[in-house]
């Protein structure tokens, strides 16, 4: 099916050009893969990025129970540890990573906002539902290591935050007693610009457990989410800008059962200096200070055989803080600016307080878990050429783990556990080269590139339980360090095909390693019929696989967005993790597809989205398999004039199961069944 469809746009190559208004946007030309940069407020993407298959996507949809999460996930190959998005899923399971670097619930990809890192500073997990209530322009996929970002190992997803004029506003309901209301606010001020942005959304939820599987406990999830924030950008000299952005979320969440409540509240800020002479013949400079602060609870809870009794299992508290900065220069050489230099820091430190090991609803032990990281680093990346253009990068990091410690003690106060790790520190590399060949209708794109990651304070220290299976924590666990490169090429109207290939060393998986019952390090008891395993570096993950993307107008009012992914991994290991060797990643598909299509005619617009994902183990051993599954979503908005509009939105119209998690007893938890939206949307 989708090489016939290939065909067929490749004989109407009917391109028409992305409009452009007066705000500072970057603009993907579906036709030809060009990045053109107007107005002021940004500095132009990286040009070194051009050497890998990267794209640029504006319009994120937002509203109707749209979120931005699956939009990323649909059109830029992105995946989550879940299948299920942030009404469902925990929020713990939702790391991101891209091209079957998969297996763990850390990001390997590098989000950012408005160059911000957005991964959880003890976790590494993204909180998605907060980009929700911003006001988004739009955001890039860098696949591959760079050289710009700490710990970019399977890519770099960049958002870009907005300040539009006037006044926007829309509310929707859906299935589900599901309400969503947005707004924003903008306007010129003397000397700048400032924006107000909130959202707020809440659902009784659907059911998570399979009806044919549930028992007396399971019921709805619920959630309740939303936030706002505070964007201005004020002159600073002829060529200079100031942007200073202030936002908080809250995010509440139900798992289905008693004792599974989760929430998040977390605020960050930034200030950021942008030099970007006009024309370009002068230094070029961006100068940025964050700070991410989050409080993440959550419950989880034991739940009987015959799911008809549940009782408390773990009591959860994460208070965690996320600090840096960064500089990049560019300065002009030979009438451009083709030298990217830079420093960068990050530091991160949380804790985990827990109480744990229930008698009724009195715990019997707490534990308190944590430390602190450093990285700083810098980096330098030289682009020329105009038709055989190339780029040559490095970083260099320098990373330091605080004293961590695990402390473990019994209800009255006795001491089980009391250890301290020692302060650990080390050098790492990263670097990419490519080149890009373009010649009349024909683009040639080719690169190599390293990086590492270093381990989260979660995967460090603290160890965990989901329902009777327990894993170990490992302080000794060393970088992951990724080697890869890929080949991407295109011939007129043609769909780009990218080939990929990419090793990651010392990749960190939980690796079991025994079961009940028992007594087991780090863990204690595990239960008969449970697994007892540990976090471990494998000796490496090892992915290749094809890309096929297309995004064009095949013809007047109608746009179509194409991909799939087809990725072959397998693990390499050997020792306590031999029985891995050759495996499959557990939660990397085979095969994953998409297929966006937008038609507007006068007032109205019609969207279709198919997806399509392959089987996936749970496990790393392969012993728990969720199915593949298919979706279709549709939407149709009417322009009512007077500024205002009408909208309506169906997802998974066909209520296809997607199973998203299974346990070991076999219970299958499903992603977001059929839902069906309307609202109404204000424009002034």
């Amino acid at each position: 099916m989708l090489p016939l469809l290939f065909a067929a746009i490749a004989s109407n190559p009917v391109a028409e050009p992305v409009p452009a208004d007066e705000r500072p946007i970057m603009l993907y030309h579906p036709g030809f893969d060009e990045i053109v940069v107007t107005g002021g407020g940004e500095l132009a993407p990286s040009e070194g990025d051009l050497v890998v298959a990267s794209s640029l996507y504006l319009g994120v949809p937002s509203g109707a129970g749209l979120r931005v999460e699956n939009d990323v996930r649909d059109r830029g190959g992105v995946a989550q540890f879940r299948r299920s998005d942030s009404r469902s899923a925990h929020p713990t399971s939702q790391g991101v990573t891209l091209r079957g670097l998969g297996g763990t619930a850390s990001s390997r990809a590098v989000v950012t906002l408005d160059g911000v890192p957005q991964a959880d500073p003890f976790g590494g997990w993204v909180a998605w539902t907060s980009f929700d209530t911003v006001n988004l322009r739009g955001y890039r996929i860098i696949p591959g290591a760079g050289v710009d970002e700490q710990g970019a190992l399977a890519g770099h997803i960049a958002l870009s935050s907005d300040i539009g004029e006037g006044v926007t506003s829309s509310v929707s309901y859906g299935s589900f007693d599901s309400i969503d209301m947005a707004g924003s606010l903008g306007a010129e001020l003397t000397g700048g610009e400032v924006a107000l942005d909130a959202r707020y959304m809440r659902s009784d939820g659907f059911t998570p457990v399979l009806a044919g599987q549930r028992g007396n406990v399971d019921r709805p999830a619920a959630y309740r989410q939303g936030g706002g924030g505070l964007r201005a950008r004020l002159d600073a000299g002829s060529d200079g800008k100031v942007e200073v952005s202030v936002r908080g979320f809250f995010d509440r969440r139900d798992r289905g059962t008693d004792f599974s409540a989760s929430r998040i509240d977390g605020v960050d800020a930034s200030i950021r200096y942008i030099l970007d002479p006009t024309p370009n013949n002068g230094w070029q400079a961006i100068a940025l200070a964050y700070i991410q602060l989050r409080d993440f609870q959550s419950g989880f809870a034991s739940v009987s055989a015959d799911r008809n009794s549940v009782a408390p299992a773990l009591n959860q508290r994460v208070p965690a803080t996320g600090l840096g900065a960064r500089l990049e220069l560019r300065p002009p050489l030979r009438g451009n600016n083709p030298l990217r230099i830079g420093l960068d820091w990050r530091r991160t430190e949380g804790e985990t307080r827990e109480d744990f090991f229930f008698t009724g609803l009195v715990p019997g032990r707490n534990r308190l878990a944590g430390g602190s990281a450093n990285i700083v680093g810098g980096f330098a990346e030289w682009t020329s050429g105009d038709k055989l253009s190339w780029t040559i990068g490095a970083r260099v990091d320098h990373w330091r783990l605080g004293a961590g410690q695990l402390i473990e003690r019994n209800a009255d106060g006795s001491l089980r556990t009391n250890e301290h790790f020692a302060v650990r520190s080390g050098w790492e590399t990263g670097a990419r080269a490519g080149v890009r060949w373009r010649s009349g209708d024909f683009d040639l794109r080719a690169a190599a590139y390293s990086g590492w990651r270093l381990p989260t304070l979660n995967e460090l220290y603290r160890p965990f339980r989901v329902g009777a299976d327990a894993t170990a924590a490992n302080a000794n666990l060393d970088p992951e360090r990724l080697r890869g490169g890929e080949l991407s090429f295109r011939y007129h109207n043609f769909p780009r095909l990218t080939l990929f290939v990419s090793r990651l060393d010392n990749a960190i998986a939980n690796v079991t390693l025994g079961q009940g019952p028992g007594t087991f390090p780090g863990v204690g008891f595990v239960a008969a019929g449970a697994s007892y395993a540990q976090r471990q570096n494998l000796d490496a993950l090892v992915s290749k696989g094809i890309e096929i993307s297309q995004t064009m107008t095949i013809a007047k009012g109608l746009d179509i967005d194409l991909r799939y992914t087809f990725v072959d991994a397998h693990v390499r290991a050997s020792g306590v993790a031999a029985a891995l060797d050759g495996r499959r990643p557990a939660q990397v598909a085979r095969h994953n597809g998409y297929a966006g299509l937008r038609y507007r005619n006068g007032d109205a617009t019609l969207t279709t989205r198919l997806r399509y994902i392959g089987a996936q183990n749970e496990d790393d051993l392969g012993r728990q398999r969720l199915g593949d599954a298919f979706t279709v979503d549709t939407g149709l908005s009417v322009d009512l004039g007077k500024k205002l509009s009408a909208f309506v939105q169906a997802d998974n119209i066909f209520d296809a199961l997607v199973p998203a998690a299974i346990s070991a007893s076999g219970i299958v938890e499903r992603a977001q069944p059929r839902s069906i939206w309307v609202g109404v949307g204000l424009a002034l």
